[in-house]
């Protein structure tokens, strides 16, 4: 497999590995644990995820033709907490992870050199790429953080365990070495 087409694979597992560790976490609340904000300059779970998906509407609608700041986007209302059922956020934590899927699904690795601009500053496609793989995975820490401690004691973990590294690690070890993705095994852990 060439460079540009493991690279290719390699960011459509990520992402797919954080879309898959913020529905986890999603999971383990009940619905109105969503909404909540410890303060005014909190944003809920809810609001999160407003802000992701508008974040890949915004970048990855006609990525490789149009600005990745939209016009029509409106950033700071993605920070007004106007969803009112888990139904809604799940709606459109998805309708923005489909535009993202959809758009790394159209390229061809030649294009991964291709400039594209977000606010009128240059990116190649890769740089494009980075960035975002970055500033989604910032963001599913923090829904997956705060789940955390709104569940306190029930929480189920998403990594290894507390107390748990010595037998992961061993595990690990028993097998034969072996070049895949990370994710490979973790995606099938969150299932």
């Amino acid at each position: 497999m060439k460079i540009d087409e493991s690279y290719l694979e390699s960011v459509k597992k990520q992402f797919l590995y954080y879309k898959a560790l913020g529905e986890k976490a999603i999971e383990q609340l009940e619905p109105d644990q969503l909404f909540i904000s410890v303060n005014e300059d909190t944003n809920s779970i809810a609001t999160i995820i407003k802000h992701i998906s508008g974040n890949m509407l915004s970048r990855w609608t006609d990525f490789l033709t149009s600005d990745g700041e939209k016009e029509w986007r409106n950033r700071d209302s993605e920070f007004e907490n106007d969803l009112k059922s888990k139904n809604e956020v799940l709606e459109i934590w998805n309708k923005g992870w489909n535009c993202l899927e959809n758009a790394l699904n159209s390229l061809r690795p030649e294009q991964l050199s291709d400039i594209i601009y977000i606010r009128n500053e240059g990116h190649t496609v890769i740089e494009a790429i980075n960035r975002q793989l970055a500033h989604y995975p910032y963001h599913v820490g923090q829904i997956v953080f705060y789940a955390k401690q709104l569940k306190k004691s029930s929480w189920e973990s998403l990594s290894i365990p507390k107390n748990k590294s010595e037998n992961y690690n061993t595990e690990k070890f028993a097998k034969e070495k072996e070049i895949k993705n990370f994710t490979d095994d973790e995606l099938k852990r969150l299932k």
